[in-house]
């Protein structure tokens, strides 16, 4: 398997693609959606809402602590989960400014 080169971009291009690849999941999708929903969860929670094997769910979690997307505090024998509001608030700014990119084209180029 090649190398992703991924030296030669920038780091805020290589940021949106990590961002990117976190979203690549349904799963990680409908976690971030339940915890907003709720604003805190147990991992257990997640299991019986998200349908997946506890293993899978705790892959998806670590996923989205890697990104900085979320965060978790021990409480016991569980982990109690929530969005982490300012690491989600700089993404969605990266985000809407890539998103917020005009094309101006003088005629039609494809």
């Amino acid at each position: 398997m090649g190398l992703a080169k991924t030296e030669i971009f920038t780091d805020n291009q290589n940021e949106l693609a990590l961002i990117g690849k976190v979203f690549a999941h349904p799963a990680r999708v409908a976690i971030l959606q339940h915890l907003f929903k709720v604003q805190s969860c147990v991992c257990g929670d997640l299991v019986d809402e998200i349908g997946l094997a506890q293993p899978t769910v705790s892959q998806h979690l670590k996923e989205l602590r890697n990104m900085g997307l979320i965060k978790g505090d021990v409480e016991g024998t569980s982990v109690c989960y929530c969005v982490n509001m300012e690491n989600w608030n700089n993404m969605k700014e990266k985000f809407k400014t890539f998103l917020d990119q005009q094309v101006s084209l003088d005629e039609e180029c494809c």
